[in-house]
C-alpha cells in the first residue's frame, strides 16, 4: 500500500490534479465524437493510471470520480457505436462501388476508336 502525500493539503491537491486530467481526457473524447474532422484530435492512447504515491482516494471525492467514470463509460459506449455505423458505411461503400454483384467497376472508358 502506497502512502499518501505528507499533508492533507497536498493529498487532496494530488487527487484534484488525477481527476482533473481524467476529465480533461474525456472532454477530448467527447470533443472529438462531436467533432467533423476527427482525425485532428488522435489522442496519444497511453492509459491512465494514478501518480504514484498518491494514495486512497479521499471519500468526498467520490462523486466526482464516479461523474467522470460514468462520462467515460458513455464516451466508449458512443466510439463502439459510431465505429460500428463507420462500418456498414464502409460496407455499403464497398457494394455500391462493385455495383453491388462482386464485380470491380472499370476504372476508365477506353474512348480512343
Amino acid at each position: 500500500m502506497t502512502a499518501q502525500p505528507s499533508g492533507a493539503d497536498e493529498w487532496r491537491a494530488a487527487w484534484t490534479a488525477a481527476l482533473d486530467e481524467l476529465e480533461m481526457d474525456v472532454v477530448a473524447a467527447e470533443k472529438l465524437l462531436s467533432s467533423n474532422q476527427p482525425e485532428q484530435g488522435l489522442a496519444s492512447g497511453a492509459s491512465w493510471s494514478p501518480p504514484e504515491g498518491i494514495g486512497p482516494l479521499p471519500l468526498d471525492m467520490r462523486p466526482r470520480a464516479e461523474a467522470i467514470l460514468a462520462r467515460q463509460l458513455g464516451t466508449a459506449k458512443a466510439m463502439a457505436q459510431a465505429m460500428v455505423v463507420n462500418r456498414r458505411q464502409a460496407a455499403m461503400l464497398a457494394r455500391v462501388e462493385s455495383g453491388g454483384n462482386g464485380a470491380p467497376r472499370p476504372v476508365y472508358i477506353d474512348c480512343a476508336a
